[in-house]
């Protein structure tokens, strides 16, 4: 099932903790095996969608360093 825009109010958003008070944040939630993702400080505009399994990639790649920045 597709994410629907209407959604977005009932969604359970999370921020990370280690956000801070009037940071640049991004908040993420979940519903139907769709993983949802906006931006904290501008909450109704654009939502970006993506599937459990990539969402879950993309956090294993993150956590492994995988997407560090070389200096």
């Amino acid at each position: 099932m597709p994410f629907l825009e209407g959604e977005k109010s009932r969604l359970n958003w999370r921020k990370s903790a280690r956000s801070v008070n009037g940071g640049n944040c991004t908040e993420v939630a979940s519903t139907s095996g769709i993983i949802v993702v906006r931006d904290s400080q501008d909450p109704d505009t654009l939502v970006l969608s993506y599937p459990a399994d990539t969402w879950r990639s993309f956090v294993s790649a993150v956590r492994g360093g995988a997407l560090d920045i070389q200096s």
